[in-house]
Formats: structure tokens, C-alpha cells, sequence
């Protein structure tokens, strides 16, 4: 069901004018490549402009609302409008849906009062309204709301908005000052309009090798032209930056258009809450997805009833959907990984700073990198090459991560190392690494993603790959593939015992985490014996548990980071009213309780400074990387295989996958905490999943997540899944070259069956 307002006339040139000769043409807006553009720029059977004219009626069709409010009695409310996009105003769903649908025995729950759905009025514009509480996902709604802001005159900002972003004409006096330079900037169709006019049908690619390209950004970066502020409901003086992020100007200067924000998790996910004197008094009950006050929830658009995965949601859908051609997201654990593996798109994700995250807000500096999404691994390398400067590289001084060795970075183009489609044994002499300790089949639920991904593995054995897997005592051997001499059980044992030796002191429900009889983990004498291999190891101190996080209690990593970085941003972007954590609050509303309380537990909380929770994390990335390299040189292995998580998206506002502290799940953050480079790459598609259920907790106070044993068929397509590659630091030419051959043998992207082309698309 369309939540969107049938759409009013616009200020827009006519889309692809009836005199083309349509019957000529091999240009299809869907599904179209950064190379399709360009082929057909060249051929004169499309303008820049109607290609941006283009994605601006697609989102025009698909970028609505796609949940409903969940209440206590699934009544109606009235009628609600939210901000314009694509000159129309979002429209919201009357309906509601009834808290007693989705959870059982609500008559017996005894616990607080949960945070109901409702409409509210917004900070930032008391005339737009937006969805606050509990939502759930509409079946088929035929929208995907993954981008929030669009890069169009008027609605670009609401600080300069209608009039105060007139092109031409006196400023009115009514509108801030700061509008007047910023309405000088052409909007996305303008400047598309002016590449026209500059190059016609002969850009230089050369110098702009993303000419024309219409791409988004998760809504941390900054973006001069457009409303960039993380996708919160902040009333800013002014709410668009006074400079672009790094990877914004870059992407500029490469001949992108600067064309939307992206819909995404809240500052990041918002990094939790950090505890204080401020308490939930309301729960939220129920997955609520990636999700941002300004823009609402985004839905996955192979079934819109589901969750999208990860902080970089908007990145994900709109990619997927056809809304942009590509996008920049961010990962600071799964946040580029696990929405391309729900959404069918293909994901690079550099090495940690390989790419700048200048100019953007984050959750963990340490942490926080970009990460780049097309529909084509092929189209990522493109991205790659055009962020690199001609004078400086991928160094930033904005971003002293950048100040990676010289050698990180390949000395000829990205594009250049990707397989070619053509060569039969395009992998041949190269050797990949099998993690098998990530195929582990923990519940029914796990089975699709695993079986699908180890059937994969024969693609690249006939690409020429060598295959060699580590072991897992969870995991059957597979006779046809040699074992690692040399596996991570291994190489933990060696360097956990001088490195991190807190880890064996980690303790589950009160109670130690890891033991081995007969011998005392914390003694130097076993210290010693385990580091050389002359004492057990403990068999559940493996890849998924040093990868994870430690059980609740033992995590010495604070709230420090976040609170940092979000302080830093505020105060170098250097807003009249917004400028620290204070006069943030004092400007924001938050779309449920539970966020509301963790960000002022944020502003309150008295961070002591001389923490040492940055300086574990440095020492965990440092034994984490050790570890995975010995165990990459000692068996030879280029790169790393395996599935990008074995579980698919749950429905949004519906009972979520049990925590991997409960599943035995986890270990799939591995990227973020190694700081390496990872490509995700679509590899095929379930028609079966195992929804977890909700049951009522024996005191009646709390719903709990059970895991599903039941299966229910999918309909369509099914959802789909990727298959993970990785490699050591600064490898992602031999890993563009891995990931480029299994895309080519397979072709497994698929477009969204609801959201083919709109009327006049090409």
C-alpha cells in the first residue's frame, strides 16, 4: 500500500521530452551503472539532467513512509503530513497497528507502560510531523523511505527553505542571513543543468570520473549545498554545514551530483546509553530497525514488512531500490556490512583510514570509517579511485587517520586490478582462507545463509581459487577442501596471553567465562605454557568469542568515545544555537523514550577523561590484527570467505534475533575492530526464514526474544544475502580482484520486484 499524496505539478523540466527517439535507445534508468551513464551521456540518448530528473520522480514514487504506529487499541488517528520531498509532502498512514498483533498474553503484562506509537509535531518545523513510539512495518507498503533529504530548491533545507532559497531576487528579511550565500548554490537539477551546458555530450572522464553520478551520503556527512545533521530533529540556526565533509568535496570535484542524505540509525546508532540519573519509563518493545527522529524508519524493499540492517540503512535501500546510482555509508561495527547484505548491493568498506571521515559525525573515532555502495563491486573500485587526490592521495588533514604508511595505498587505479569477465581462471595462484567458524548453524535459522554461502565456494574453485579452511568443532569438515595448518585457535592462543590477558578473566552470569581444569588462567605459569602451545586452550576462547563483545560487566570500553566525538563535531561545525551537548538537548526531540534517555545520560555523564577504555581498544586492535595476519601468512591465504551474518532481517517492529550472548551467534564485527579492508558482494537469496516469536516473561514484566523454530515460505525472491570477503590492511586491490571475479560468475544482484520503473522512465 502507497503511503505517498498523489504528486502536485512541479518546477521540473518534463522527464525524457517525447520527441527522443525512445525505440533507440538501450538506456534504462533502472539498474543503470555509473558506465551506463556515461555510455549514454556520450550517446545522446539521455542529459544529465533527465538522468537526475529521473531518480527525482522515482523518489517522487518510492521514498514514503512505510510503517505505522503500534497502539494499545490499533485505532485510527488523524491524518498527518511530514516534510516535502521530491515536492511532494510525505503523507503518513491513518491506521494503526494493535500492540496486541505482535506480542501475546499483553493482558497478563505487568511491566511499564510501553511507549506507544503517536504523531507529534517536530522540533525543527512545527508544521511537519513525524511518527514517535513504536512502530511496525507495513506489508507491501510500496515505499522505502531511505532517503530524508533531496538536494531540490526549497526543500533542501529547512532552515532556508521556500522562499529563503529563492535563486534570485533580494533575500526577505525574514530569513537568516546565512541563506543568502546558500541559495547561490544550484540544486541537484541545477547542476546537472550546468553540466549540460559545460560538456554536452563529451565530458572528460578523466578528470571527472564520476561525472553525472547522482549519490547520497548516510546523513553523518556534511554536505554545504543540503540539510546534513545526522538525521536528528535538531532546530540548528542554520542546518546546513558551512563546509562539506572530505568525501562530499571530493566527490564533488569528481563530477558527482551532490543529490540526497541518506536515511540512517540516529548519529550512528547513537552508541547507546551510557546510564545516568535518567531512566526509561516507557519501553520500546519490538526491533526498530535503523531508524532517525527527521526521517522515520527505513523498510527493506525485498519485503517491507522487515528491518534493513545496520546504522547505514538509508546507504542500503536506496541503492537498492534504484533511488540513487550509488552511496557513501559508515561502519563503526556492521553499519556498511549488514544493510548491503539485507538489500542485495555491493559494498567496499577501505581499510581504516584509507578514506577521510572529515567532516562527519561519528560514534568511535577509532572505529568510524567509510564505506561505498553500488549495485556493482565494479562501480565501488570507480568510487575508490575518484576519492583520491591528485596532489595529496587519500591523506585529509581533516582525519589524522589518513596518515596511513605510503604503501597502503595501491599505485595504480583500483578499477585497473578487478578481474577480467573474459578469463576463465581469473583467480588462478590465488589462495582463499574459509572461516569456518562463521558457518557455524547455531538454530534452523542460520541454515539458508551457511548452506548458501558453502554451495558458493565452488564458484570460486572453478574461478582457479585455492580453498583452505579453518576448523570449528561446530562445523563438519568438508573433505574436498584441505584444513588450515595453522588455524585462529591457534594464533589466539599465542597472542591473547601476553597481549590481552584481561580476556581470560571475563566473567557470564557472575560465574567465569573460559576455564580449563586442572589450571589457573590468570597464573603466569599457564600464561606461559598456553602462549607456546604446551596447555589446553579454552575450546569456547575462540574466533567468535574474542571477536564479540564480552559479557556484560567486562567491557572496559566507556562512553568516552561518542561523547568526544559528538562534543568535537558540534563545536568545530560552529552553529550560533547548536554547539555542544547542551544547547544540542535543549534543540531536539527524539522519536521514543528509550533514545530521549540516552541522550541526555550522554550530556549529564561525567566522563573521566583518564579512562583506559581507548587504550584497550587500541591493544585489542593491535592483538585482533597480529592474530589474523599470522594465520593469513602462515597458510599462504590472500584473502578471507565467509558469510556476512547467518541471519536474516527480522520484521520491524517484530520480535528480534536473540543476542549472540544467548545464540552462540557473534564474531561478524571482526572488520571494525581490525580496521581492514571487506567487500560484500550479493550471492543469492532464501525462500524460507525462521521468525523469532515473543513470550511473555515469567513475572510478566518484560517480553523476551525466543528463537524461531518454525518455518515460513517467502514470497517473491525470498530476501537476500552476501557473501563476505576480507583481507589484511591496505590489501584492497587483491581483494577487488577476488570479489570482481565471484560478481562476474554469478550476477546474483536482482532488483527489488516492487519498484520497477515509474511512467516515462527510460
Amino acid at each position: 500500500m502507497s503511503m505517498r499524496a498523489a504528486a502536485p505539478v512541479l518546477t521540473l523540466t518534463v522527464l525524457f521530452c517525447a520527441s527522443a527517439q525512445a525505440g533507440a535507445k538501450s538506456f534504462h534508468l533502472e539498474e543503470a551503472t555509473i558506465d551506463d551513464i556515461h555510455r549514454a551521456i556520450h550517446a545522446g540518448e539521455v542529459t544529465c539532467k533527465q538522468v537526475v530528473e529521473g531518480y527525482v520522480a522515482r523518489a517522487r514514487a518510492y521514498d514514503g513512509i512505510c510503517t505505522t504506529l503500534v497502539t494499545k487499541d490499533g485505532a485510527p488517528v488523524p491524518a498527518a503530513s511530514g516534510p516535502v520531498r521530491a515536492g511532494v509532502a510525505v503523507k503518513f498512514p491513518t491506521q494503526t497497528t494493535a500492540i496486541t498483533s505482535l506480542v501475546p498474553d499483553f493482558s497478563k503484562y505487568t511491566g511499564q507502560a510501553p511507549d506507544f506509537g503517536r504523531m507529534e509535531t517536530t522540533m525543527s518545523d512545527p508544521g511537519v510531523q513525524q511518527q514517535y513510539g513504536m512502530v511496525a512495518g507495513i506489508s507491501n507498503a510500496g515505499q522505502v523511505n531511505g532517503l530524508e533529504t533531496l538536494n531540490l530548491r526549497g526543500e533542501r533545507s529547512l532552515s532556508c527553505k521556500a522562499e529563503c532559497d529563492a535563486a534570485s531576487g533580494a533575500l526577505p528579511a525574514s530569513c537568516p542571513q546565512e541563506c543568502d550565500a546558500f541559495r547561490k548554490l544550484p540544486d541537484a537539477v541545477e547542476r546537472a543543468a550546468e553540466l549540460d551546458k559545460k560538456y554536452g555530450k563529451n565530458p572528460d572522464l578523466k578528470s571527472m570520473p564520476l561525472y553525472c553520478v547522482p549519490m547520497a551520503f548516510k546523513a553523518v556527512y556534511d554536505a554545504k549545498d543540503i540539510r546534513s545533521i545526522g538525521g536528528g530533529d535538531v532546530k540548528y540556526a542554520m542546518d546546513v554545514p558551512p563546509q562539506d565533509s572530505t568525501l562530499t568535496s571530493r566527490i564533488r570535484k569528481a563530477g558527482a551530483i551532490i543529490y540526497a542524505e541518506a536515511q540512517n540509525a540516529e548519529y550512528n546508532g547513537g552508541s547507546g546509553d551510557p546510564g545516568g540519573d535518567a531512566k526509561v519509563e516507557h519501553p520500546y518493545i519490538g526491533a526498530g530497525g535503523s531508524r532517525d527522529t527527521w526521517a522515520g524508519a527505513a523498510c527493506n524493499p525485498y519485503d517491507t514488512q522487515r528491518i534493513t540492517g545496520g546504522s547505514s540503512a538509508g546507504s542500503a535501500v536506496s541503492v537498492a531500490a534504484n533511488l540513487v546510482t550509488c552511496t557513501i555509508c559508515e561502519s563503526t561495527g556492521g553499519s556498511c556490512r549488514i544493510p548491503a547484505d539485507h538489500n542485495n548491493v555491493a559494498s567496499l568498506v577501505p581499510t581504516k583510514g584509507m578514506i577521510s571521515y572529515g567532516g562527519a559525525i561519528g560514534a568511535n573515532p577509532y572505529h568510524d570509517h567509510p564505506g561505498i555502495m553500488c549495485k556493482t563491486i565494479r562501480e565501488t573500485a570507480t568510487v575508490l579511485d575518484a576519492l583520491r587526490d591528485p596532489k595529496t592521495g587519500y591523506f585529509d588533514s581533516r582525519d589524522y587517520y589518513t596518515a596511513l604508511p605510503r604503501g597502503f595505498a595501491s599505485k595504480v587505479p583500483y578499477a585497473s586490478v578487478l578481474s577480467d569477465p573474459k578469463d576463465p581462471k581469473p583467480l588462478k595462484g590465488i589462495r582463499i582462507g574459509v572461516v569456518r567458524e562463521l558457518f557455524v548453524k547455531f538454530g534452523p535459522s542460520d541454515a539458508a545463509i551457511s548452506d548458501g554461502i558453502n554451495k558458493e565456494l565452488k564458484v570460486l574453485k572453478d574461478l582457479g581459487a585455492e580453498l583452505v579452511e579453518t576448523s570449528d568443532p561446530q562445523y563438519p569438515d568438508d573433505p574436498s577442501i584441505p584444513n588450515a595448518e595453522f588455524g585462529f585457535q591457534d594464533a589466539i592462543a599465542e597472542t591473547i596471553p601476553f597481549q590481552l590477558p584481561e580476556v581470560l578473566a571475563w566473567k557470564k552470569d557472575g560465574k567465569p567465562e573460559f576455564e580449563v581444569p586442572g589450571y589457573d588462567l590468570s597464573s603466569r605459569k599457564y600464561l606461559v605454557a598456553a602462549a607456546s602451545h604446551k596447555a589446553p586452550w579454552p575450546a569456547n576462547l575462540n574466533f567468535r568469542t574474542v571477536f564479540g563483545n564480552p559479557p556484560e560487566g567486562n567491557d572496559p570500553v566507556s562512553g568516552y568515545t561518542f561523547s568526544f566525538q559528538f562534543a568535537q563535531y558540534l563545536q568545530d561545525r560552529g552553529d550560533r544555537t547548536v554547539h555542544d551537548w547542551e544547547s544540542l538537548n535543549a534543540n531536539a526531540k527524539y522519536y521514543n523514550e528509550v533514545r530521549q534517555v540516552a541522550m541526555k545520560n550522554w550530556e549529564n555523564k561525567a566522563i573521566d577523561t583518564r579512562t583506559g577504555s581507548v587504550a584497550y581498544t587500541i591493544r585489542r586492535r593491535d592483538t585482533l590484527r597480529m592474530m589474523t595476519m599470522k594465520v593469513m601468512q602462515q597458510n599462504g591465504i590472500d584473502v578471507f570467505v565467509n558469510p556476512v551474518t547467518t541471519t536474516l532481517p527480522e520484521k520491524l517492529g517484530g520480535p528480534g534475533n536473540p543476542p549472540a550472548g544467548k545464540t552462540g551467534r557473534g564474531g561478524f564485527g571482526y572488520g571494525a575492530m581490525l580496521g581492514i579492508s571487506e567487500a560484500f558482494v550479493p550471492a543469492g537469496f532464501s525462500d524460507t526464514i525462521y521468525d523469532a516469536s515473543f513470550e511473555l516473561g515469567k513475572d510478566g514484566k518484560k517480553y523476551e526474544n525466543v528463537e524461531g523454530t518454525q518455518p515460513t515460505k517467502l514470497g517473491g525472491i525470498g530476501l537476500p544475502y552476501n557473501m563476505a570477503f576480507w583481507a589484511g590492511p591496505g590489501e584492497e586491490a587483491k581483494l577487488l580482484k577476488v570479489a570482481s571475479a565471484y560478481e562476474a560468475a554469478t550476477h546474483h544482484r536482482k532488483p527489488p520486484p516492487g519498484f520497477g520503473p515509474v511512467q516515462g522512465e527510460p
